[in-house]
């Protein structure tokens, strides 16, 4: 994946405006970034550490006048790398960005051994640079926000594909499986049923069902059954009825 600026980063040094969730920060289109993706794409390439910089590990990154200082998080279960610092230089200015950042991070160390008991015995102090809770808070956030996104597209193609045929369609993501059947009879209300096969939590569960199309939350009832057979050990399945005007609209739309 490619780097992702934290909050902070994008905030106060590249100066940018906060996205939705529907954005991935690290897809914002800014030439840092841009450079930022290409140069870590490949986690075998060699990168130039900022030296002066001792108390954590970090690399440089430099397009036309920007620079930027990327954190490789090895305690993340993804690795994940993040760009924690950005400046530009300008023109006719004798200041480096990596020695504003040393001296900057000199500072942060000095002050943190004034604040602390435990003096720092590094030359540097980088810590409030790297990602914190609200930088993986709003990963999350994205992560929560492409899982619906998707849960939505799927069913409502599960939903349809059902309607066509009569037969069970089904979707995997990510630790479960999701089958839908819906039988449409002429005149009638039409039957949906939702399968899960796995272990999911209660509350996806309610999303899920949430996310069906013209069906009521509150009606959805447990089924111990489907239209053709019984459920299996792993199965869990609910049922609701859908308008028939709603069931011809979704055929009625593009896929």
């Amino acid at each position: 994946m490619p780097p992702r600026p934290t909050l902070r980063c994008l905030r106060e040094d590249l100066r940018l405006p906060v996205p939705s969730a529907r954005t991935p920060l690290e897809r914002i289109d800014h030439p840092l970034l841009r450079k930022a993706a290409e140069q870590f794409a490949d986690p075998g390439t060699p990168h130039e550490r900022i030296r002066a910089i001792d108390d954590t590990v970090l690399f440089k990154v430099k397009v036309a006048r920007w620079r930027g200082a990327v954190f490789v998080d090895e305690n993340d279960s993804d690795v994940r790398d993040w760009l924690v610092a950005a400046g530009r230089c300008e023109d006719g200015s004798n200041d480096d960005f990596y020695a504003c950042l040393h001296a900057q991070a000199r500072t942060a160390r000095q002050r943190y051994n004034a604040e602390h008991d435990r003096a720092l015995t590094t030359d540097t102090h980088t810590g409030h640079l790297l990602p914190g809770s609200d930088d993986r808070d709003r990963y999350l956030l994205e992560a929560g926000v492409r899982f619906t996104l998707r849960l939505d597209t799927e069913i409502r193609g599960l939903v349809r594909g059902s309607l066509r045929d009569g037969h069970e369609h089904a979707a995997d993501f990510s630790g479960f499986r999701l089958g839908v059947i819906v039988r449409a009879d002429e005149g009638h209300e039409t039957y949906v049923a939702i399968r899960i096969t796995g272990s999911v939590p209660h509350d996806l569960i309610a999303v899920i069902l949430s996310r069906v199309p013209d069906c009521a939350v509150d009606a959805w009832f447990p089924e111990y059954t489907l239209p053709e057979r019984h459920l299996l050990p792993a199965e869990q399945a609910w049922s609701n009825l859908m308008e028939p005007e709603a069931a011809a609209g979704l055929l009625d739309t593009d896929t």
